[in-house]
């Protein structure tokens, strides 16, 4: 997740400043990109364990380094993107590849969630709050207040309540807050204070009512009780852990996986137990990561990366981790959703090295 802003000047040094801009963030992704693909180990079809079945192309996208998350309407055969240099929700047809619509008026999409019962679609905009449209006609319905800053957003299906990051540092404020949203009556409904300047990732855990959060700042997870509506718990990660931006909870397992980025090339998957946030394991992957998903039919983890690669792991008894070859897919691509009934990873790429897309992958293997 990012944050996009503009620097004010005399309008001939603004495009002048701009253009030189663009040839500059241009010539260092192409250099960029040739070093990671000289580096990067490239997965062979024969053993990979992700296998890319097409791209999505959105057109007309701007230059820039960043694209955040997606979600799926299943009946409809739909994905929701946020190519955020066009400041704008893409939504794109599964079936034909067309884009159905770019959904505009945005300062900076982050997070979305797709009702199906409602069929609303709620974007969370670091401008305004949550803003909220009729899936049927894409006509803007509402925009729930909140503080500046909203960016992730998780969804608790026991409960029905989504629950958004917002406030904190982008807000001016010593704190962030976590606002409890209800989507059946689109308003807000409470807000639980977090003592941190910055929020990430989050995941449920909806039997127990505990929502995990990253503190990106602090290089720490909190644990909120939301029955409470307040912090129980904050577990520092390892030393030398870096930036933890990314988050997945494997429920069965009982396990949460906390991505860091570590250096521009580098970063960790740490394996905490959901209990106490004991880390159990420490596991390479590149740098920058900002999406993980379970895949427990094949019982695999998937980490998508700014350094044009998604990692695998394959989850083994007794905190086993075994590193499957890593998939290539573009420079600054580190968004993914991975969804169980499309049994396909969607992959996120910004308009930088090439056009803004989606890459498609199927997992190989059971």
């Amino acid at each position: 997740m990012h944050r996009l802003g503009t620097v004010e000047t005399h309008s001939g040094e603004r495009v002048e400043r701009a253009c030189r801009g663009r040839r500059l963030l241009i010539a260092a992704a192409i250099l960029l990109a040739f070093v990671f693909w000289q580096a990067t180990p490239r997965a062979l079809a024969a053993g990979a364990p992700l296998i890319l079945k097409r791209s999505i192309v959105i057109p007309d996208v701007p230059l820039g380094p960043y694209s955040d998350h997606m979600d799926v309407d299943l009946a409809g055969k739909r994905l929701f993107a946020t190519p955020q240099a066009a400041k704008a929700v893409a939504v794109l047809d599964l079936e034909d590849g067309r884009v159905l619509k770019m959904l505009g008026g945005f300062g900076n999409p982050h997070s979305i969630f797709y009702s199906a019962s409602s069929k609303r679609l709620f974007v969370t905009d670091d401008t305004s709050g949550v803003k909220v449209f009729n899936g049927e006609d894409y006509s803007l319905i509402k925009t729930i207040r909140l503080e500046p800053g909203a960016d992730g957003m998780v969804f608790d299906p026991r409960t029905r309540l989504l629950y958004v990051n917002n406030g904190g540092e982008d807000a001016a404020m010593s704190h962030s807050v976590i606002s409890v949203i209800d989507p059946a009556t689109m308003r807000k409904i409470a807000d639980i204070p977090i003592a941190s300047p910055g929020l990430e990732a989050a995941a449920i855990d909806s039997k127990k009512r505990l929502l995990y959060v990253n503190l990106v700042d602090d290089s720490a997870v909190a644990v909120v009780d939301l029955r409470a509506g307040r912090v129980i718990a904050t577990w520092k990660l390892p030393a030398g852990a870096g930036r933890n931006l990314a988050m997945a909870l494997d429920i069965p397992h009982r396990r949460l996986f906390v991505a860091c980025r570590e250096s521009p090339m580098h970063g960790s998957l740490f394996v905490l137990d959901s209990a106490d946030g004991a880390a159990l394991a420490k596991l390479p992957i590149g740098g920058y990561p900002d999406g993980i998903s379970i895949d427990h039919e094949r019982q695999r983890i998937y980490v998508s990366t700014a350094v044009g690669h998604v990692e695998t792991y394959t989850i083994g008894p007794g905190d086993a981790y075994r590193r499957g070859p890593r998939v290539d897919t573009a420079l600054m691509a580190k968004t993914s959703l991975y969804s169980p009934d499309l049994d396909r990873l969607f992959v996120s790429v910004p308009h930088l090295t090439t056009d803004a897309q989606i890459m498609i992958f199927e997992p190989r293997g059971r």
